[in-house]
């Protein structure tokens, strides 16, 4: 594995980049304090720009180990940082990974996530090395799972009771893509 940690990607309409301080406010007000946003995720939603401005510091402090990829996703159009999309597990024995991500529902319908998580992938596969892609979204979050369908994941399973969110219990669906099934093989 070639790991190079969390670089600046950039897509037709997104830069996805490092976090700074400066985006404490934006994350704030677009999506780490939203109930909607966070419903099927397992953190609750942030209660002051304090907690969120400690989350960012203890981002960038990641950012020194070379395995860290955890990218804000800056929309261009608005020049906001809307949302925010990483590696959250690696098994560097069979090179694969686990992505997650979440954004502001202002912008939800508008092709960014997938824009954001093709790019990643991209990434993932060319320059990293992995070989296998996974994500999981809770079964009564299809909208989730539309957006890693987009990016050429597919099915692998139901986990069932498997997974633990802001909704309670859930099914966890798992999706995954190989190098050999994209356009990066």
């Amino acid at each position: 594995m070639n790991h190079s940690g969390t670089v600046t990607l950039e897509t037709e309409r997104l830069i996805l980049r490092r976090f700074t301080p400066d985006d404490a406010e934006d994350m704030y007000r677009n999506w780490a304090a939203s109930e909607e946003v966070t419903r099927f995720l397992t953190w609750e939603p942030y209660k002051s720009i304090d907690e969120v401005k400690g989350y960012i510091q203890y981002c960038i402090d990641e950012y020194q180990k070379p395995d860290n990829y955890n990218w804000i996703i800056e929309y261009k159009e608005v020049k906001e940082v809307i949302g925010s999309i990483s590696v959250i597990l690696i098994r560097e024995d069979i090179a694969a990974c686990e992505v997650g991500y979440c954004m502001s529902d202002r912008f939800w319908g508008r092709g960014i996530m997938p824009e954001a998580l093709s790019e990643v992938i991209r990434f993932l596969f060319e320059e990293v090395g992995m070989n296998r892609i996974q994500a999981t979204h809770d079964a009564r979050n299809p909208n989730s799972g539309r957006v890693m369908e987009k990016c050429g994941m597919k099915v692998e399973g139901v986990m069932r009771q498997a997974s633990r969110n802001n909704q309670g219990v859930c099914d966890s669906v798992m999706r995954a893509i190989l190098k050999e099934e994209s356009f990066y093989s």
